[in-house]
């Protein structure tokens, strides 16, 4: 009761992180005309909340480290709800820019602290599982809090959209306070000798195939609104329901992630990537019409998150002496993949390539990200013979 209490209150944390780091995505036509840039120039943000992720997950996770975990996590949570109050009342792109590399740096650490934490109130067999649940708010807020952000951005205003996830950071600090035990204090980390776990090859191959399987999702999730209007010709409420289909693909491909994973963490990896590639270059022929983007936009959902619990066990398995770092570490690498696909969806876009070759550029990452699966592999193999 005690590990089902303490999963839900990490999942509602999940949750709203979930619904700030996604809801620009729809909001990228609307928040670029609030504050007067083009729509490539408003992708940025999620670049900058992504880099924010990325340098801020090692960083915060070192310096929270010497309280206890729901301390912690709380602290993190609190730096969520001033970034996204800061959002809400930006008066310019600059200072919105600034706000979302605030509320980034709770990110990485938070799923980091929190996957460490879900870890350890269940079986080991079912590790990958519990994981998997923490991150199914993420996947929940693709369901809900993101497409309801969405609709409220496009009605209301995108600020009351920030203004609303604010409160529910205040919402998540209480469900921590609540369900996690107050446990015992933190301890000053032998930074050094966590640093060095992290250098170790089969590590950065792990995290590298985080990188790219992330890459391969945002490349098309960053420019999904522009993409559906285009090739589509969908309308503000298609992609409004577009983005809940997404979320639907999310949660189940979740789940099953996790579900592969506790049967085999490289099986799952290597399945979901080989999957992910051949989906994402079928889709600009599969999004030529509503119901084929419905269907398919589920399925592609389902093998872009389906991949984020065996990757994250992937990286705990393989830095087994400093997880709490190396979790946090995979989250940043996570986005760092966002950052990459973000980008690389600009390039396309303005290289004249069309909103079509989006969704191809993705596929050569998640290819990308399945040859560092085998390059692993096959590095594991020859260790017995080298030492």
């Amino acid at each position: 009761m005690k590990s089902t209490a303490a999963l839900f209150a990490l999942a509602i944390g999940a949750f709203a992180i979930g619904t700030t780091e996604f809801t620009p995505m729809g909001l990228l036509p609307v928040i670029a005309d609030g504050v007067r840039v083009d729509i490539p120039t408003a992708g940025m943000l999620v670049s900058a909340y992504a880099v924010g992720v990325m340098v801020g997950a090692p960083v915060m996770t070192l310096l929270f480290s010497r309280f206890g975990k729901r301390a912690a996590l709380m602290l993190l949570m609190l730096i969520f709800t001033a970034g996204n109050l800061l959002s809400a009342f930006a008066p310019g792109y600059a200072t919105l820019l600034l706000s979302r590399l605030v509320t980034s740096l709770n990110h990485g650490a938070f799923f980091g602290i929190g996957a460490v934490v879900a870890a350890s109130v269940v079986p080991r067999e079912k590790q990958a599982s519990a994981i998997a649940a923490m991150f199914m708010g993420l996947t929940v807020a693709n369901i809900g809090g993101v497409p309801a952000a969405t609709w409220i951005g496009q009605q209301v205003g995108w600020r009351v959209a920030f203004g609303g996830t604010a409160a529910l950071g205040l919402v998540t600090i209480a469900a921590l306070w609540l369900a996690l035990p107050k446990g015992e204090p933190g301890t000053r980390p032998d930074v050094r000798r966590e640093l060095a776990v992290l250098t170790r090859p089969e590590v950065l191959l792990a995290m590298g195939t985080t990188v790219l399987g992330a890459g391969a999702m945002f490349a098309l999730y960053t420019y999904v609104a522009p993409v559906l209007a285009d090739i589509t010709h969908a309308s503000p409420g298609f992609v409004a329901f577009a983005l809940v289909l997404i979320g639907v693909g999310f949660t189940l491909g979740n789940t099953l992630g996790g579900r592969l994973a506790d049967w085999s963490v490289d099986g799952a990896t290597t399945i979901i990537l080989a999957a992910l590639a051949i989906i994402m270059a079928v889709l600009p022929l599969v999004l030529t019409s509503h119901a084929g983007a419905a269907i398919g936009l589920v399925v592609w959902g389902a093998a872009a998150f389906g991949i984020v619990p065996p990757v994250q066990m992937r990286v705990m398995q393989a830095a087994a002496q400093a997880p709490g770092l190396a979790s946090s570490v995979n989250v940043g690498a996570f986005n760092l993949g966002n950052a990459l696909g973000a980008a690389l969806g600009s390039v396309v876009i303005g290289q004249g390539l069309g909103y079509a070759a989006v969704p191809v550029a993705g596929a050569t990452l998640a290819a990308g990200g399945l040859a560092l699966v085998w390059l692993g592999r096959a590095g594991r193999r020859r260790a017995p013979v080298c030492g």
